[in-house]
C-alpha cells in the first residue's frame, strides 16, 4: 500500500469513527469480561483499548470474571467444587479461594491500566481507578434441594457512589463478590453484577466480551442485531443453544427491559472488537436494542441531506438524473428510506398519475456497501404496496443499466408513452433509458 492509499485509508476510516467519538463521548459504558479473558496473554491489547475509550470521554464501569483463577486455586489445594443449574456451590473452602482470585484479577486489571497507553502519546495519562462494596448481595439459599452455600444474587447497587467516581473521571472496577449488611461475603456471577449494574445507572450500553464467536444463525452467520422481542424469541424458539449463549441473550434482555438502550456481545478473540463494534456502522459482535437500528420508513425533510449523499455519486456517473436539494425538498413526501443507525443506506421514490392508473418508480438507490442484503426487494415491495393502496396497478420504471434486475422482478419492456404525461413530458431522449413496466396483483 502507497503511502497516499495508507493516508486515504486513515481519513476515511476517521471520518466514519468521528460521529461515534462524539456519540460515545460522557456516555456510560459497562463492560463484563471473564477470568478467562485476563488470563489471555492478550488481554492487555484489551486494557488499551479499554485505556482508549477512557482517554475519550467515555465513563467506564468495568466488571471482571475470575472462573480459571478459581478453579486453578481449588485445584492446588486439591479442594473439590461442582456446578449445579450453571452456579457454583460454594463452600467455605471455596469462598477462600473466590476472595483470593477476586483480589489477584482485580490487581493485575489495576496495574495495566496504571500504565495508561504504553508507547503512544498517552502513554503519561493517569487514569484512575476505584474499587469498592458497591454491590449487596443476598445468599442464593437452598434451592431444589441444593444449598449454594456462599453463592449469591444481587440485591442493590450503589448508583449514586458510582456516578461520583464517574463524575471524578474514574474508571470503577468491580470483581463479581458482593456483600451482606451483616458482613458476609457471596460469590457472584460477573455477567449478573454487570447487568445489575448497567440498569442501576440506566447505562447507555451494556457490553459483554464473550467466549465464543457469537450468536450464530441458521447459516453459521453471526446475527448482527435484535430487538429485545426477536432476542425473547431467539431463547424460546431455540431449542438448540449453548447455556451460555442463553445466559448472555436473557441478560442482554433483562437489561434492555430496565433502561439499558443497547447490548453488545462481542468475541473477547476479536483483536480490537471493542473498537471495531463500538466505531463502526456494523460492528462485529450481535446487539440488542430496544430501539429501531435498521428500518424502512417514509422519508421526512430532515433526511434530504442523507437522501442526496447516497445519490449524488450515481449522478456523477450519469445513472441517475440530478436533483438540486431545492427539488428533492419539494419532493421529499415521495421518497422512502431505509436507515442504519442514523444513515440513509437507500432510497426510492415514487411518482403517481391515480387518473391514469401508472405511477413511476424513481431514484432507487442502495448504498455499495449495503447491496445484494435484500434492501432493493424491500424498498420495491415497500413502492408497490403504497401504490396499490393508492389505487394504482401499473408501475413504470426507466433505467439505463440495470433492466436485468428489474426484469427478473417481474417488470416488462414497455414504451415512452405507458408513462404518466407530467413525467412523460421530462422524458430525455438523450439518455435513451428504457421503460419496464409491471402490473401490480392485489
Amino acid at each position: 500500500m502507497t503511502d497516499k492509499q495508507k493516508q486515504a485509508t486513515f481519513v476515511e476510516c476517521f471520518r466514519h469513527s468521528a460521529p461515534y467519538i462524539h456519540t460515545h463521548r460522557d456516555s456510560t459504558f459497562v463492560l463484563v469480561f471473564g477470568g478467562e479473558a485476563v488470563a489471555d496473554p492478550a488481554f492487555s491489547s484489551l486494557v488499551h483499548d479499554i485505556a482508549l475509550l477512557h482517554g475519550l470521554g467515555v465513563r467506564l464501569v468495568l466488571v471482571h470474571g475470575a472462573r480459571p483463577q478459581i478453579e486453578s486455586r481449588l485445584r492446588a489445594r486439591d479442594a473439590g467444587f461442582r456446578y449445579v443449574n450453571g452456579l457454583r456451590v460454594t463452600d467455605d473452602a471455596a469462598l477462600v479461594c473466590v476472595k483470593e482470585a477476586g483480589g489477584s484479577v482485580r490487581v493485575e486489571v489495576e496495574a495495566l491500566l496504571s500504565m495508561g497507553l504504553a508507547n503512544t502519546p498517552m502513554s503519561g495519562a493517569r487514569i484512575g481507578v476505584t474499587s469498592g462494596n458497591f454491590v449487596t448481595a443476598r445468599p442464593l439459599g437452598v434451592r431444589d434441594g441444593i444449598d449454594y452455600c456462599h453463592t449469591g444474587e444481587v440485591r442493590k447497587i450503589d448508583a449514586g457512589a458510582i456516578c461520583q467516581h464517574l463524575d471524578q473521571k474514574r474508571i470503577v472496577l468491580l470483581s463479581p463478590l458482593g456483600y451482606s449488611p451483616t458482613g458476609e461475603v457471596f460469590n457472584l456471577s460477573a455477567e449478573e453484577v454487570g447487568t445489575a449494574t448497567a440498569a442501576a445507572l440506566n447505562a447507555d450500553k451494556l457490553i459483554l466480551m464473550i467466549e465464543s464467536r457469537g450468536l450464530l444463525d441458521g447459516k453459521r452467520q453471526l446475527t448482527r442485531q435484535l430487538s429485545v422481542t426477536e432476542a425473547e424469541q431467539q431463547l424460546t424458539s431455540r431449542k438448540r443453544m449453548p447455556a451460555e449463549m442463553r445466559q448472555h441473550l436473557a441478560n442482554g434482555i433483562h437489561a434492555s427491559r430496565n433502561g439499558v438502550r443497547r447490548t453488545h456481545l462481542i468475541s473477547r478473540h476479536t483483536d480490537g472488537g471493542l473498537l471495531l463494534e463500538l466505531f463502526t456502522r456494523d460492528g462485529v459482535g450481535t446487539l440488542i436494542t430496544t430501539e429501531v437500528y435498521e428500518g424502512l420508513r417514509q422519508a421526512s425533510i430532515d433526511d434530504a441531506g442523507g437522501i442526496l449523499e447516497l445519490i449524488q455519486p450515481l449522478e456523477a456517473e450519469g445513472i441517475l438524473v440530478r436533483r438540486s436539494r431545492e427539488l428533492l425538498e419539494m419532493e421529499i413526501d415521495r421518497f422512502m428510506v431505509v436507515e442504519r443507525d442514523g444513515m440513509i443506506i437507500a432510497c426510492a421514490a415514487l411518482y403517481p398519475s391515480k387518473s391514469e392508473g401508472v405511477a413511476e418508480l424513481a431514484c432507487l438507490v442502495v448504498h455499495p456497501e449495503y447491496r445484494d442484503r435484500g434492501r432493493g426487494d424491500a424498498l420495491l415491495e415497500a413502492i408497490e404496496q403504497e401504490a396499490l393502496r393508492i389505487g394504482i396497478h401499473s408501475l413504470a420504471v426507466l433505467t439505463t443499466r440495470t433492466a436485468h434486475w428489474f426484469r427478473e422482478r417481474g417488470f416488462q419492456a414497455g414504451t415512452i408513452d405507458q408513462l404518466p404525461m407530467k413525467r412523460r413530458e421530462l422524458y430525455n431522449y438523450q439518455r435513451k433509458s428504457k421503460l419496464f413496466i409491471k402490473e401490480l396483483a392485489q
